[in-house]
């Protein structure tokens, strides 16, 4: 690095309030800087103190400070301090490059001399506008586009993101760089068998089940799990779907009580983090079968916790979970249930997948993505 101390300015406002997607990426990047990257100094711009219990940490991290606002006029515009006021603090911190973890770019920070980068994660809402209101999409797409406008650097977490944010925003393909995501590195060890006893237990899991992690709305489509289930000749094998529950949830019960799976489709809510590599472990397969992700984090944790994986196909799935995976049409109930019979059926595939995973899920380290990012900040400043 040029700078023996680099100030990076974060928009920290999901590290700290949310503890699934956007914020375990803001917090796997911050922490994989802290521990990997120790010269910079990291700065976590929070919005709102009183809703900072997300972190899980990160702000205990000897390279970061906490930047909030200071005056009552900010405290009382918090939004407007996050998309502009924050800018003078950084300068006083003396911050170099500020980066965007969630898509947003707050303005002023060219005229303040602090250089930038932005990190999409996707553009479903304008892939499926039909999943947002209009107002939702019409903010997405200014913040968003703006931002790629303004950035020197723009981060796509897939080549799936890549080519929406050329396809949509016209950004130059030469500003874009693909930086992949990781999981959290508590994936990759292995859980105590006291502690999966006690998860098999608490939870009152079978023996042999298929697991899927995610929010249960309809982009992510659990809906063909549950068709699937119902073709195929294994009746002893479960469904377990770990997730926050919308109204689309009600549907695939609906479905799955209609079809006599109420005790082989079972949907799980407010499962902690710490349970979570447990269930994993204890998995027989995982199955994905979202429509379109810009990532596909669930993946890589089934990976890591050496579990055989399927998704679809159409967005960046394929990315995250590797060519020895299978994927199948996220419309096609018949492939997904011949896709899993497969796997169930024969051991020496239900390895190899194991192993190839492992090996695919190397290339995702947190040491391995910090040194990336840490080379693209340096070829900006």
């Amino acid at each position: 690095m040029k700078h023996r101390h680099l100030h990076i300015g974060f928009d920290a406002k999901r590290a700290a309030q949310n503890k699934t997607g956007l914020g375990n990426y803001s917090r796997f990047v911050v922490r994989g800087l802290a521990h990997w990257a120790p010269t910079l100094r990291l700065h976590l711009c929070i919005p709102d103190p009183r809703r900072s219990k997300a972190l899980d940490g990160v702000d205990k991290l000897a390279a970061v400070t906490m930047q909030f606002p200071k005056t009552a006029f900010w405290r009382l515009c918090k939004q407007l301090w996050r998309q502009w006021g924050v800018v003078a603090d950084l300068k006083a911190k003396k911050v170099q490059l500020y980066h965007g973890l969630t898509g947003e770019l707050p303005l002023g920070l060219r005229r303040a001399g602090i250089k930038s980068v932005v990190t999409i994660h996707d553009l479903i809402f304008l892939r499926f506008p039909q999943y947002y209101s209009v107002i939702d999409r019409w903010i997405y797409r200014w913040k968003m586009r703006s931002a790629c406008r303004r950035a020197d650097r723009v981060i796509a977490v897939s080549e799936c993101t890549k080519r929406d944010i050329i396809r949509f925003f016209g950004t130059p393909e030469e500003k874009i760089s693909v930086l992949y995501q990781g999981c959290d590195e508590q994936f990759r060890q292995p859980a105590t068998e006291n502690h999966k006893r006690a998860v098999r237990q608490r939870y009152r899991l079978p023996e042999r089940f298929i697991l899927y992690v995610g929010s249960i709305e309809e982009r992510k489509n659990l809906m063909l799990l549950a068709e699937a289930l119902t073709l195929l000749d294994d009746k002893d094998i479960t469904v377990i779907a770990l997730g926050h529950k919308t109204r689309y949830a009600q549907r695939v019960r609906k479905f799955a009580d209609a079809h006599g799976l109420a005790r082989r489709f079972r949907m799980i809510s407010g499962v902690g983090f710490a349970d979570l590599p447990a269930f994993y472990q204890l998995a027989t397969l995982f199955v994905y079968p979202s429509r379109f992700e810009g990532f596909g984090i669930p993946l890589q944790e089934a990976l890591c916790s050496g579990v055989p994986v399927i998704g679809c196909t159409g967005s960046s799935l394929e990315e995250a979970g590797g060519p020895d995976s299978l994927y199948v049409d996220p419309d096609d109930a018949p492939a997904l249930a011949a896709a899993i019979t497969r796997v169930l059926g024969d051991e020496a595939l239900r390895s190899h997948m194991i192993e190839a995973g492992h090996r695919y899920a190397d290339a995702f380290t947190e040491q391995l993505l910090t040194d990336q990012l840490q080379h693209l900040y340096s070829n900006i400043l």
